[in-house]
């Protein structure tokens, strides 16, 4: 159980006295009444809350997912370029979200963005065996041989080990499927060169259970569901 004005004051929209104020007003509601006090507590779990009419997600994390766009960076701030952060409002700025991962400044597709710490270290912990999938655009064409490669483990040229990965050839073979349980600096590029096939665009689709969703547009975002929450938080033990 925790205060309300904490709860509403949490979500970055309003600072504690802004929720004092809306409190006086009866503006906020809890389970359909008025909130007489801003100290009253809820259940951030179970409690409906409501500001205006608007239901308000009290949530103690907050999950977003994001289709990053080409030429930003995976970082929470950069004083010289744009980053993913930068496509948020203001009042998921302050809760200090950040990416699970990086995608390269030239890579799109599904990104996370949480607050929830432990949860980002079990995604991307390799003894979690969190598959992430990308879709790649090669130079030439993927041969049996580069399956085989990947599949059995590689050693690059600066002596990196990179665990077994999954390489499915669509097509002609220009375009596949890189299945990853880890996340290496560049690891689908640099694979994909050591094998001479130099990647020319790389699109990430999914990470562990959570599937980018077709209906974003490059640089839209939006909560993850109940669900997609639900099956991400099965994964170890973050709650």
């Amino acid at each position: 159980m925790d205060r309300i004005d904490k709860l509403l004051s949490s979500t970055g929209r309003w600072s504690r006295r802004e929720v004092k104020d809306l409190v006086r007003q009866g503006r906020v509601l809890l389970d359909g009444r008025a909130v007489l006090r801003p100290e009253e507590k809820a259940d951030p779990d179970q409690a409906v809350l409501t500001v205006d009419g608007a239901a308000v997600d009290c949530s103690p994390f907050v999950y977003v997912m994001l289709h990053k766009p080409a030429g930003l960076l995976s970082a929470t701030g950069d004083k010289r370029q744009p980053t993913v952060v930068d496509l948020l409002p203001p009042e998921l700025k302050k809760r200090g979200l950040f990416p699970v991962g990086r995608l390269d400044k030239d890579t799109t597709g599904l990104l996370l963005l949480t607050d929830n710490g432990p949860l980002a270290h079990d995604l991307l912990s390799p003894k979690k065996h969190v598959d992430k999938v990308y879709l790649a655009q090669v130079e030439g064409r993927v041969e049996v041989e580069d399956i085989r490669a990947l599949a059995e483990g590689m050693v690059l040229g600066d002596g990196t080990v990179c665990l077994p990965a999954g390489l499915e050839p669509i097509g002609e073979g220009s375009s596949c499927l890189v299945t990853l349980r880890e996340g290496k600096y560049h690891q689908v590029k640099r694979m994909l060169a050591a094998r001479g096939k130099p990647v020319t665009a790389l699109h990430r689709l999914s990470m562990g259970p959570l599937a980018l969703d077709e209906g974003l547009k490059p640089g839209e975002w939006r909560f993850l569901t109940p669900q997609e929450r639900a099956n991400l938080l099965r994964l170890g033990d973050a709650t």
